[in-house]
C-alpha cells in the first residue's frame, strides 16, 4: 500500500512539472526553474524510497482519457426487472440454487478462447455497430480475440449465461453504485462476472476468494478484515469497494482503463513491464508482452459487457432467483452463534450463510466491536421481540472460554466447528470415525481426561470438521473466472499420490491442459514435459496425467 502511494504521489509531482509548461508568462523563467527543482527534488526523495519496489514509474497517462463516471444504462435495463421495487438495497438475495450451479460453472482457459476460431451467422459489421451503440465510458475495442469472448458469453454457454445475468440483476446495482461514489465507470460492476462468474462464495486455487477475488495480501493492503471469525472478501459489499479503490489507484498511475482493469489482475507491476518492453502504452501494443492469463481478461470484459446489453438477441432467459421481499440489517455487539439464532427464532443455518458469508465459523464476534447481521424480515420481529433470549441461548456450550481462546489464537487452523449432541449407543470411537477425526482430538477439543473412555448420552461434544490444511467450509467451490484466480476443483477429481514429488491427477469432461496446470500450480511446459505432450497433444476423460 505505501508503495503504490509513493507511487502515485510521484507520478502526481511529475504531472506537476510537465504542468508549469502550460502556465501563463505571469512568472518570470527563473521563478518557474526554482520551482522545478523544488519538484525534481521531491520526486528523488521519493524514487529513492522506491528503489527496492517492483513498480516501474512511467508517465501512462493519455490524453482524452480522464476519470468520469459512466453510464451503465447502457447495460439492458430489463436485467434489473427482478428487483422488487422498493426493496431494501442493502439486501441480499437468498439464491442459493444459483449460487451453488455457478460453483460448479468453468469457463474455458483463457488460452483456449485467445486462441479459438469461433464462428457465428452475425457479421463484424453488427458487432461493431452494437458495441458503439452501447456507449461505454470505457473504450470497447473490437478484433478477432474481443470477437471470441463475444461469442463464448453469448453463444458458448447459454445455461450459464442464464445464472450469471439471473445473479448479475442482483449485484451489479449494488456495485455501480459503490463505483459511482468514486467517482468511476459504472461499467467497472462487470469485472465481477470475469473474476467470479458472480458467484459470492468462489475460491480460486492461488486462495483468491469472493466475488471480486482477493488474495490475502491484496486484501489487507486495502484494509478488508480476514481473521478466524471474518473474511471480508466474502462479503460483496465491502470487496467491491477495495476493488474500487483498488481500481482509482491503478487508473491513477496508468491513466487508461485497459491497463487499469487488466492490471487487476497481474497487478500494476505486470503492466509497467509490458509498457517497457513494448515502448508503447498502448492495449494491443503491450497485449503479447502481458502474462497470458491476463491477455484475454480486457477483451472478456467486452464480452461480458455485450452480454449484458444483447442477450435478449441470443434469446437468452436470465434465472430469476427467489428471494424475500426485503433483508433488515442488525447491529450485534455480542458475541452470537448462527445456531442461537436459528435454535430461537426457527431460521435455517444455511439460510444465515448465505445472507453474512463473511463469518466463516458461523460466529458474529461482536465483543470487539459492533457487526452487521442480516436477516430475512420476516424473521426481523421474532428477532427482535427473543434478542435477549438468542445471546443467553445455550452460550456456555456455544462459547466455552477454552474452545474460543483456540478460535482467537488462531488454533483451529482454518476448519470448520460443529456440535454434535451423543446418542444412545453412540461411542467416542464410533463419533470419530463419523467425522474422520481421532479420539485423542475429540477428548483434548473438549477437555476430556486422556483417560476417559465413555461418554455420556446426551453431552454436546465440539468437533471441527476438517483438518488444520484444509480451507474453510466456503473452499467447495471454485471461480469461474477466466483470470489469474483460476478454477479450484478439489475433490471434484481423483488424485493420489506417486511419490518422486508427483501425484496422479485424473482428467475430467471438460478439462485442458492449461487448466489443469493452473489447477496444480504449475506452468503448461512443465505438464507438457512431465507427461511427454505438446502444446497440440489432445487428452480424454480418464486419462492419468503426472502433475506436481
Amino acid at each position: 500500500m505505501k508503495m503504490r502511494r509513493l507511487a502515485i504521489l510521484i507520478m502526481a509531482a511529475t504531472f506537476c512539472i510537465a504542468a508549469t509548461a502550460t502556465q501563463s508568462y505571469s512568472q518570470t523563467r527563473k521563478e518557474l526553474l526554482k520551482e522545478n527543482q523544488k519538484l525534481k527534488r521531491i520526486i528523488d526523495s521519493l524514487q529513492r524510497e522506491l528503489q527496492d519496489s517492483e513498480i516501474e514509474l512511467t508517465d501512462t497517462t493519455t490524453s482524452g482519457d480522464t476519470i468520469n463516471p459512466g453510464n451503465i444504462g447502457f447495460l439492458n435495463s430489463e436485467l434489473y426487472e427482478n428487483i422488487t421495487p422498493g426493496e431494501n438495497p442493502d439486501s441480499l438475495l437468498s439464491i442459493y440454487y444459483l449460487q451453488r450451479q455457478m460453483a460448479t460453472a468453468n469457463l474455458p482457459a483463457v488460452e483456449d478462447v485467445e486462441n479459438a476460431n469461433y464462428t457465428s451467422n452475425i457479421p463484424d459489421e453488427v458487432y461493431i455497430e452494437n458495441l458503439k451503440k452501447m456507449n461505454s465510458f470505457i473504450s470497447l475495442p473490437y478484433n478477432s480475440v474481443v470477437k471470441n469472448y463475444i461469442i463464448l458469453y453469448t453463444e458458448k454457454m447459454p445455461k450459464r449465461a442464464a445464472s450469471m445475468l439471473g445473479l448479475a440483476s442482483y449485484y451489479l446495482p449494488i456495485f455501480e453504485n459503490i463505483f459511482d461514489s468514486y467517482g468511476l465507470p459504472k461499467e467497472l460492476a462487470a469485472m465481477a462476472i470475469i473474476e467470479s462468474a458472480l458467484n459470492p462464495f468462489a475460491v480460486s486455487s492461488a486462495n483468491a476468494k469472493g466475488l471480486w477475488q482477493f488474495i490475502y495480501s491484496a486484501a489487507k493492503q486495502y484494509n478488508l478484515q480476514v481473521d478466524s471469525y471474518i473474511d471480508e472478501r466474502f462479503d460483496p459489499e465491502k470487496s467491491c469497494d477495495a476493488a474500487a479503490r483498488f481500481l482509482k489507484d491503478s487508473y491513477t498511475i496508468f491513466g487508461d482503463w485497459a491497463l487499469a482493469i487488466s492490471s487487476y489482475n497481474c497487478g500494476p507491476g505486470n503492466v509497467n513491464k509490458a509498457i517497457k518492453r513494448a515502448g508503447s502504452r498502448d492495449f494491443w501494443s503491450i497485449y503479447p508482452y502481458l502474462p497470458k492469463e491476463t491477455r484475454g481478461y480486457m477483451p472478456s470484459f467486452v464480452g461480458a459487457l455485450y452480454m449484458l446489453k444483447y442477450y435478449q438477441n441470443y434469446n437468452i432467459v436470465p434465472d430469476k432467483p427467489s428471494m424475500p421481499a426485503h433483508v433488515d440489517t442488525f447491529m450485534i455487539h455480542k458475541n452470537l452463534h448462527f445456531e442461537q439464532i436459528s435454535e430461537v427464532i426457527g431460521i435455517p443455518v444455511q439460510e444465515l450463510r448465505e445472507l453474512n458469508p463473511q463469518y466463516l465459523r458461523d460466529i458474529i464476534p461482536g465483543d470487539s466491536k459492533g457487526m452487521l447481521l442480516r436477516l430475512p424480515y420476516n424473521y426481523t420481529a421474532s428477532f427482535v421481540d427473543n434478542e435477549k433470549t438468542i445471546y443467553n441461548y445455550k452460550d456456555s456450550i456455544f462459547f466455552n472460554p477454552i474452545v474460543y481462546s483456540n478460535y482467537k489464537s488462531g488454533q483451529d487452523g482454518g476448519s470448520t466447528r460443529i456440535y454434535h449432541k451423543v446418542r444412545k449407543g453412540q461411542t467416542l470411537a464410533s463419533i470419530a470415525k463419523r467425522y474422520g477425526v481421532t479420539v485423542a482430538q475429540i477428548k483434548d477439543w473438549n477437555n476430556m481426561s486422556a483417560k476417559t473412555k465413555t461418554v455420556k448420552t446426551g453431552r454436546m461434544l465440539i468437533i471441527y470438521r476438517n483438518s488444520p490444511s484444509s480451507a474453510p467450509r466456503s473452499s467447495s467451490t471454485s471461480s469461474s473466472s477466466g483470470s489469474s484466480s483460476s478454477k479450484s476443483n478439489a475433490g471434484s477429481s481423483k488424485n493420489s499420490n506417486s511419490g518422486g514429488g508427483t501425484k496422479t491427477y485424473t482428467v475430467k469432461k471438460g478439462d485442458t491442459l492449461y487448466g489443469i496446470a493452473k489447477k496444480n500450480n504449475m506452468s503448461l511446459n512443465d505438464l507438457l514435459k512431465m507427461n511427454g505432450l505438446t502444446a497440440k497433444s489432445t487428452i480424454h476423460a480418464g486419462k492419468k496425467l503426472k502433475v506436481k
